[in-house]
Formats: structure tokens, C-alpha cells, sequence
């Protein structure tokens, strides 16, 4: 059997500490030590710490994006709800990697292009928004503003903040008022 290339191993590796102990124990040594190799080896395929983590987030927003892009049933509007709802699972599922695909500070520059990535999710999102409303010309603002009340509402799911307050089916009705305020 094939040995799994060092690159992916410690990709593999970096997932699995944010997943277990969260971005903190994301440091270069921690990874290292996990694939049993030395703290210089990964510099032949990521020349900077940051270009690792913007490898581990990718594969986060890869996730995220199979979630958010695999059809939804319905009618436009039922679409978004269900989209909502898959965007806060996510957030609840993997906090730590919610929170690391979201770090603009650490990952800008770091290679990976994950800005990128993201621009079919928004594009995805904008098209629904648009089959909801056609009337209306600023399906893109509408999108940015759903979008901003979505990825508020995930935050605090993924801080578990939501949890000392709301029950799952209220969330659920967050989410449905969030896309109605976002399609009036």
C-alpha cells in the first residue's frame, strides 16, 4: 500500500487537532509531533505556518460548500431556509473549524485562494435569492444582508451561546423569520 503523501498527512493531522482541542492547539510542533516528523519537514510544502492552517481551513470550506451547494427542494424561498439550516449545522458540528474558515486575519496571503472558494457558495446563494424575489433588482444586497443574519445566528451556535437560550426548533424559526425579513 501506498504511503499517504506528507502534505495531506499533515493536512489530515491539522483537521483532526482543531476538530479535537480547537484553533489553539493548531501549533506547527503539535502537527508535527502528530505525523511524527520534524518541526522543519512541512516547510517543503507550506512555506509558512498560516499557509498550513489556509490548507486545513480549505478543507472546511470543501465541506461546507458540498453541504451548501447539494440541491434543495422547492420552492425559492424553501430553499433558503433549508440552506440556513445546513449553514448553522455546520457551524454547530464543526465550531472550531467555523470559527478557523472565517480568520481573514490569519488565512489572507496564505495561499489557497479561499476567497475564492467562497464565491460560488455567495453566487449560489444570490441565485436563489433572485428566483425568490425577481421583482426586485438587489437580489446581491438581499443576499449580503441574509447572509450577515445567517452567519450571526451560526456564530452564536457555534459558541453555544444560542444553546443556553433557544431550543433547536426555535433556531429553526429564526431561521425562517431571518430569509422572510430578507425577502419583504
Amino acid at each position: 500500500m501506498d504511503e499517504i503523501p506528507l502534505r495531506e498527512r499533515l493536512v489530515v493531522a491539522g483537521v483532526e487537532l482543531l476538530e479535537q482541542d480547537g484553533a489553539a492547539a493548531l501549533s506547527l510542533r503539535a502537527i508535527t509531533r502528530r505525523v511524527g516528523v520534524s518541526h522543519g519537514a512541512p516547510r517543503r510544502y507550506f512555506p509558512t505556518h498560516n499557509s498550513l492552517l489556509a490548507a486545513i481551513a480549505a478543507t472546511g470550506l470543501a465541506d461546507l460548500a458540498a453541504r451548501l451547494t447539494a440541491p434543495a427542494t422547492g420552492e425559492p424561498r424553501a430553499r433558503l431556509v433549508e440552506l440556513g439550516r445546513r449553514y448553522l449545522a455546520f457551524a454547530a458540528e464543526r465550531p472550531a473549524m467555523f470559527e478557523l474558515i472565517f480568520r481573514h486575519d490569519l488565512l489572507e496571503g496564505a495561499g489557497g485562494n479561499l476567497r475564492a472558494t467562497t464565491l460560488p457558495l455567495t453566487e449560489t446563494l444570490t441565485s436563489v435569492v433572485a428566483a425568490a424575489v425577481p421583482e426586485v433588482p438587489d437580489a446581491a444586497e438581499r443576499t449580503v444582508g441574509l447572509w450577515t443574519n445567517l452567519h450571526g445566528l451560526a456564530v452564536l451556535r457555534a459558541t453555544k451561546t444560542l444553546d443556553l437560550i433557544l431550543e433547536d426548533s426555535q433556531l429553526d424559526a429564526f431561521v425562517v423569520r431571518a430569509v422572510d425579513a430578507h425577502l419583504s
